[in-house]
C-alpha cells in the first residue's frame, strides 16, 4: 500500500450495527481502545434495544455502538463515515445515521429473502441509487468465519459468535491501524481458552487480509489526527466507571468509608458493579430488594458515619423521594446518583434523556430542598461525583447527581488523577463531649449542622423524620416549623457562597446565547464554536450546578437580548431559569427521542434564531 492512497482526517465516526448478539457493542469498545492506544481523542455512544432477546434479524433487536474518534473530539458524533451493519435489520435502521458518500460494509450472507423480508424490504436494498451515494463492501463475512471455524474444528454456535472479528478487521484496515492491541486483548481475555484466542485471532486476520485485497477501497483508507493531550495516564472510561471512581476518590480524601446501598436499573447498574469491585479501598455496597431500601440503607450508613450513597435511574428517583425527605429532614449527608433515561414510567430504558430535572428538583412532599449537580461528559463524571460528596460532607444535604444514559454507557478517554491534586473534604463532624452540641444548630457562615455519630462521648441525640426545635425536642409549634423550614433552605442556597461563578465560552459579546445544562455539552461546545468559525458571534454557558445556581447567573442572563435554553426534554430547565429571572427572554431548543443532539441540527436551530 502505498503513503498516497491514504487519507488525513481530523476525525471520523464510525458505527457498527447488528442482532443483539453480534457483539457490536464489544466490537466498538476494541475500536476504540485500539484507537485511544495510538493516540487518538475519542467519544462513544453505545446505542441498544431495551428487550432482552429481541426477534432474530428484526428492527427490534437491533444493537449499535458509534465511535467518535480524533485529534479534539466533544461528542460521539452526527452521522458515520464509516457503517458496519451485520444484517439487513441493522442496515435498514442504521443507514439514516451514514453521510452521504460514507463507506457501508454489510455481511452479504445475511441478506437473504428470510432475513430481508424480516427486516422489512419487499425489492433489493441495494438500488442503484444507493451505490451512487454509498462506497459499499459486500463481505462474505458469515461464510469466510464459518470456514476459519472448521479448519480450526469449532462448533458452528461458537465460530457465529465470532463474526464481529471479521468485520472489526475490515475496520482496522481502513482506518489504517495495527491489529496488535486487539490481540492482546483477546489472549488477556481468552487466556483460559487458547483455542477461542487462535479463532478470533485469525478471524480479525483474515477481516483484514479480505479488505486488503479489495482494491476499489484502497482511496477510502483514513488515517486520523492524533490528539494534542497533557502527559499523564490515561484509560478509555465510561460514565458510570467514572462516577464509581469519583466516589472512591472522596471517600478517601474525606476520610470516610464508603457505602453503596442500591438496586440494579437500567442504565445506572454499572456504578453498582463497578463499586463492588472495590472491597480493598473500603467500598461497602449493599444490593437491596428495591429502590426504597437502598436509600434507607444508605441514610442509616449515613447516620453512622458513613459517605452514603445510592444509585438509580427516574422511575428508581421516584421510589426514593419519600426517604429523600427523610435525608432533607434529618439534614444527613447523601449523594444520590441519577442516571437518566427516557420516560415517563418505564418509558425508554435503554435510552438518553434530561428527563429528571423537575423531579430533582421539586420530587418531595412538603418543603424539602437539596442540592442538584449535573455532569456533563462521561469522563467528568468523575469530577462531579467528587463534587457531589464534597457537598454533602461539608454541608450536612442530600446531593442529586444528574447524569445520563449517554454519559453512563458513552466512554471517553480520562486522564487519571493523582490523589494528592485533589482537594481534601472536610466532613462537618462534632466534637466528643461538646457542651454546647445541640443537633439543629447551626454554623452561621453555611447554616449547616454539626454530624454527632453513635458513639460520640456526650452527644447522644435524636434525628427523625418528625419537625424539631433546633436543640432536638420534638415540636409541632408553627414558628418553630416556619423557622426550621427556612433554615434548611438557606443551607441549600448559601452552597452558592462555595461554588465558582459561572462562566461564558464563545463569544462573550455575542448576538445570541446558548444554554445548556448536564450531558449536552459536547454537541453544543461544537455547534457554538463552529458558528463562531463562520463568522457568527454566539456566546454559550453550560450549567453543572443546578441548585442552588452561581451566583452571577442573573447577571450572564440579563446581558443578552437572545437567549436559546438547549436541553434534552420539553423545557425544564428553561421553566426553572424563567422563575428565577423572569425578566430574561428565552427561546427554548427541546428534543425528546431518546437521542442525543446532533451538531447541524444544533446549528440549524441558532441560525434561525439569529435571524428572526
Amino acid at each position: 500500500m502505498s503513503q498516497n492512497q491514504i487519507v488525513n482526517k481530523e476525525d471520523i465516526v464510525v458505527r457498527f450495527a447488528g442482532d443483539s448478539g453480534d457483539g457490536m457493542q464489544l466490537s466498538g469498545t476494541l475500536f476504540s481502545d485500539a484507537s485511544a492506544l495510538t493516540g487518538n481523542d475519542i467519544a462513544t455512544f453505545p446505542d441498544y434495544p431495551a428487550e432482552i432477546r429481541a426477534p432474530h434479524n428484526t428492527i427490534a433487536g437491533v444493537s449499535g455502538y458509534q465511535v467518535h474518534v480524533g485529534k479534539s473530539i466533544y461528542s460521539s458524533g452526527d452521522k458515520c463515515d464509516i457503517l458496519v451493519a451485520m444484517n439487513p435489520a441493522s442496515f435498514k435502521s442504521n443507514l439514516k445515521w451514514a453521510k452521504k458518500g460514507a463507506t457501508v460494509i454489510v455481511d452479504i450472507d445475511t441478506f437473504t429473502t428470510e432475513g430481508l423480508e424480516k427486516a422489512g424490504y419487499t425489492a433489493d436494498p441495494f438500488t442503484e441509487e444507493f451505490e451512487r451515494d454509498y462506497t459499499i463492501i459486500k463481505a462474505p463475512v458469515t461464510s469466510f468465519t464459518a470456514r476459519i471455524g472448521e479448519e480450526q474444528g469449532i462448533d458452528k454456535k461458537t465460530t457465529e459468535k465470532c463474526r464481529n472479528m471479521f468485520a472489526l478487521g475490515i475496520i482496522f484496515f481502513l482506518t489504517n491501524k495495527s491489529l496488535e492491541q486487539t490481540n492482546a486483548y483477546l489472549e488477556r481475555k481468552f487466556a483460559k481458552k487458547p483455542e477461542i484466542v487462535k479463532l478470533n485471532k485469525a478471524v480479525l486476520s483474515e477481516g483484514y487480509e479480505y479488505a486488503d485485497k479489495l482494491e476499489a477501497i484502497h482511496s477510502h483508507i483514513v488515517s486520523v489526527a492524533t490528539a494534542e493531550m497533557p502527559k499523564g495516564r490515561y484509560r478509555n472510561i465510561t460514565g458510570n466507571v467514572a462516577t464509581a471512581w469519583g466516589l472512591l476518590a472522596a471517600s478517601e480524601k474525606s476520610g470516610r468509608r464508603l457505602f453503596l446501598g442500591s438496586y440494579p436499573i437500567t442504565p445506572a447498574t454499572d456504578v453498582m458493579v463497578e463499586l463492588a469491585k472495590h472491597k480493598s479501598l473500603g467500598a461497602r455496597v449493599f444490593q437491596a430488594e428495591d429502590e426504597i431500601a437502598g436509600i434507607c440503607s444508605a441514610i442509616g450508613a449515613s447516620y453512622a458515619g458513613a459517605l452514603a450513597c445510592t444509585s438509580t435511574s427516574g422511575p428508581g428517583l421516584s421510589l426514593k423521594s419519600e426517604a429523600l425527605g427523610l435525608a432533607v429532614m434529618t439534614e444527613l449527608p447523601l449523594v444520590v446518583v441519577d442516571v437518566q433515561r427516557g420516560g415517563p414510567s418505564t418509558g425508554l430504558p435503554t435510552k438518553t434523556e434530561q428527563s429528571d430535572l423537575a423531579q430533582a428538583l421539586y420530587g418531595r412532599n412538603g418543603e424539602a430542598p437539596l442540592v442538584v449537580v449535573a455532569a456533563s461528559s462521561s469522563a467528568n463524571c468523575f469530577y462531579w461525583a467528587f463534587e457531589a460528596a464534597r457537598i454533602a460532607l461539608e454541608h450536612m444535604t442530600p446531593v442529586i447527581l444528574l447524569t445520563d444514559g449517554y454519559l453512563g454507557n458513552g466512554s471517553q478517554l480520562f486522564r487519571i488523577p493523582k490523589m494528592a491534586d485533589l482537594p481534601t473534604i472536610k466532613p462537618r463532624l462534632a466534637t466528643p463531649n461538646d457542651p454546647n452540641y445541640k443537633p439543629f444548630y447551626r454554623d452561621p457562615e453555611t447554616y449547616a449542622r454539626q454530624w454527632a455519630l453513635p458513639g460520640m462521648e456526650g452527644l447522644r441525640h435524636r434525628v427523625g423524620g418528625l419537625e424539631k426545635a433546633p436543640e432536638g425536642n420534638l415540636s409541632t409549634d408553627p414558628e418553630n416549623h416556619a423557622l426550621m423550614c427556612r433554615n434548611r433552605q438557606e443551607k441549600v442556597d448559601r452552597v452558592a457562597n462555595y461554588i465558582p461563578e459561572q462562566e461564558v465560552q464563545g463569544n462573550p459579546d455575542g448576538d445570541l446565547l446558548v444554554v445548556g445544562w448536564g450531558g449536552t455539552s459536547g454537541a453544543l461546545t461544537l455547534a457554538v464554536e463552529e458558528m463562531n468559525k463562520e463568522g457568527k458571534k454566539v456566546a454559550y454557558t453550560h450549567f453543572n450546578y443546578i441548585c442552588p445556581l452561581p451566583k452571577n447567573t442573573g447577571d450572564i442572563l440579563r446581558k443578552y437580548k437572545k437567549i436559546v435554553v438547549c436541553e434534552l426534554n420539553n423545557g425544564q430547565f428553561a421553566g426553572y431559569l424563567r422563575t428565577q429571572f423572569p425578566e430574561c427572554p428565552m427561546h427554548q431548543y427541546n428534543k425528546i427521542m431518546g437521542l442525543p443532539f446532533e451538531v447541524g441540527e444544533l446549528k440549524a436551530e441558532f441560525n434561525k434564531i439569529l435571524g428572526e
